[in-house]
């Protein structure tokens, strides 16, 4: 089972035994390692189903629905956290999404791939849509809807009264960048935030 750069990080950040929701969990990889490795109660949600399908061959539970539309379906509360890694682009309604994530948990991690990064921007200069291993897809097969930077996320999170507890620029790579923070919006290939929930927003 592949195992992303980046989850290794996602999964220093959750305590052991915590309930955890991923939302967009592909084939599982990283809820099948937080359940070995922490003894996490998890559980998916994927809607590709060649993903699904090889979800369930992990041994991971995964459920098929649609996030834009059916995340009424979880109570508040019901997990201590929420994942949304590098699909938050994918969906219709990315707000909705947000805030149905803090009243499901009160803790959510996101990470978004970076269309400000450096490389994409030289990708436009020359007259054409960026295709990175951020962003793998062909503008016209692309499953994105939206193609946000780092300072449009950060500027959601404020509107949305989302305190960030931490925020990690990643290179192209995946991996932790060696670039200075303050930079992230031009030098971060993608990034990773955990959130906190705000009470307001219930």
């Amino acid at each position: 089972m592949t195992i992303r750069v980046d989850f290794s990080l996602i999964s220093s950040w959750i305590a052991p035994g915590s309930r955890v929701l991923d939302l967009g969990c592909g084939q599982g990889s990283l809820l099948r390692r937080l359940a070995d490795t922490k003894d996490c109660r998890i559980q998916g949600v994927e809607m590709d189903p060649d993903s699904f399908l090889e979800a369930v061959g992990n041994g991971v539970p995964v459920i098929e629905m649609n996030i834009d539309k059916e995340l009424d379906l979880f109570c508040d509360d019901s997990y201590d956290v929420v994942i949304l890694s590098r699909t938050l682009q994918a969906v219709r309604r990315p707000e909705t999404v947000l805030k149905h994530m803090v009243r499901i948990a009160p803790t959510i991690i996101v990470s978004m791939p970076n269309f400000a990064y450096w490389r994409n921007r030289m990708g436009l200069m020359s007259g054409h849509a960026p295709v990175s291993k951020d962003l793998p897809y062909s503008w016209h097969d692309s499953p994105n809807v939206h193609f946000g930077s780092v300072s449009d996320l950060e500027t959601l999170f404020s509107q949305l009264s989302l305190s960030v507890v931490k925020c990690v620029p990643l290179s192209a790579t995946g991996r932790v960048s060696k670039m200075p923070f303050a930079s992230r919006n031009l030098s971060a290939g993608a990034v990773l935030y955990q959130l906190r929930n705000d009470t307001s927003l219930r």
